[in-house]
């Protein structure tokens, strides 16, 4: 039986989070629900800036993107690293400074490199056409530029989030790296500050990171030799969490002692001293988050509960374990093996197969565990399913920072054209 710890606690049989208990704030909000934990967040990032006390921290704002809790982000001192206009938007919005953005990406248009010059913001440039387009749009103003370079790098993750491979979409080619620093070098409107790799995501070895910086940091002496000295280097982040629970996963104090040393020798080395840069995003909010569903029916060991694939994509997308608990009888033995299923008309709406739970009834609080990280940020209204509220706790106090959606929501976008009336 897995052990209830940390932030997450049994208490009357019941589980709470961050103080609060999981039972009530399902029945005063409905279900499905997202649930946050505000302090955990502050946790994580501390825990890294500990392990990493003179790098840079952007939050990757693709992980999740709820403006209350990029805002806790933004006062713990972090920068955001954006994938999107949108997510530029809501960075801003939620108080991040435009000088510690990264703008992200590898199918940038035309409009996201206006509006990252126009936002003033750093820009992680993934090809030489983008960078000559770049270079049209900065016209008579100047923007800082990293460019990404694709290391070549097996992360040992899903192949789905694995980013640093030669086979990926993203960065360019480490034998092509140089000349687009040469050709940066010669345009106006650009000025290569950074370089930047990002190897994947949900990584559970740190030998990778520590291989990657090492093949990165070649080049970038390269570049020094050519009079180009670099203000950071950006290692990305994918740094995973034990979502099983009877598994480990590396610590950021882990992660360090394998990158600083490769990074802070060939410092010493070069007599330079660029900043480092991390990217944390699941690490920062995966484990925060649980998601509360509640059971519709039981069929033989099939658990129907009111959340799907719709809300949480990840088990389906990659094969993803997530450990669930019945909230309502978290000191329960287990009793039966269930298959916790969603009410999306598809065969592979499986939030969790073979697990030993407690005898499990109509009614009864399913909690989904560590359903931070790529949960609600990947939801969709498929099924005409309305998507779920999100609430934040801290101290045991339960806060509305996300709607629920009603079915309005499904249509407001959409016109019937009056031939069709």
């Amino acid at each position: 039986m897995f052990e209830i710890e940390g932030h997450l606690e049994c208490r009357h049989g019941h589980l709470f989070i961050g103080g609060a208990d999981c039972v009530e704030i399902a029945e005063e909000f409905g279900t499905p629900l997202y649930v946050t934990h505000e302090q955990r967040i502050r946790d994580n990032l501390r825990t890294i800036k500990k392990a990493f006390p003179n790098a840079e921290l952007l939050y990757a704002v693709k992980a999740n993107g709820n403006l209350a809790i990029m805002r806790i982000i933004a006062q713990e001192g972090a920068g955001a690293d954006v994938f999107s206009s949108g997510e530029l938007y809501m960075a801003l919005l939620a108080g991040f400074p435009k000088d510690k953005i990264l703008f992200n990406g590898n199918s940038k248009s035309d409009e996201d490199l206006r509006r990252a010059v126009e936002s003033g913001v750093m820009v992680s440039v993934d090809s030489v056409m983008e960078l000559e387009s770049l270079s049209t749009i900065a016209g008579d103003r100047e923007v800082r530029i990293a460019f990404r370079v694709n290391p070549d790098v097996s992360p040992q993750t899903h192949p789905k989030i694995a980013t640093g491979l030669r086979t990926s979409k993203f960065g360019i080619p480490s034998e092509q790296i140089v000349n687009a620093y040469e050709r940066a070098v010669e345009l106006p409107g650009v000025v290569p500050v950074g370089i930047h790799f990002h190897i994947g995501s949900q990584i559970l070895s740190v030998s990778p990171f520590a291989e990657a910086l090492e093949k990165v940091l070649g080049i970038a002496k390269e570049l020094l030799n050519m009079g180009i000295k670099l203000e950071f280097v950006d290692m990305g982040s994918g740094l995973g969490i034990p979502y099983e629970k009877d598994k480990k996963a590396p610590t950021p104090q882990e992660l360090a002692d394998a990158v600083l040393p490769v990074f802070e020798e060939w410092c010493k080395e070069n007599g330079v001293y660029p900043k480092l840069v991390l990217e944390p995003g699941r690490y920062v909010v995966g484990d925060s988050t649980v998601l509360l569903t509640r059971v519709n029916s039981v069929k033989g060991k099939f658990v129907a509960v009111d959340a799907g694939f719709n809300l949480l994509i990840r088990p389906v997308m990659y094969d993803a374990y997530h450990h669930v608990v019945v909230a309502n009888k978290a000191d329960v033995p287990p009793d039966k093996t269930y298959m916790i299923v969603g009410p999306i008309c598809e065969s592979g709406d499986i939030l969790a197969k073979d697990r030993r739970l407690p005898k499990i009834e109509k009614g009864d609080v399913i909690a989904v565990l560590d359903a931070g990280a790529y949960g609600f940020a990947m939801s969709s209204q498929y099924n005409g399913q309305p998507r779920c509220a999100e609430i934040l706790v801290q101290n045991g106090r339960a806060e509305l920072i996300r709607r629920r959606e009603t079915f309005s929501d499904l249509i407001h976008t959409q016109t019937i054209p009056e031939r069709l009336l």
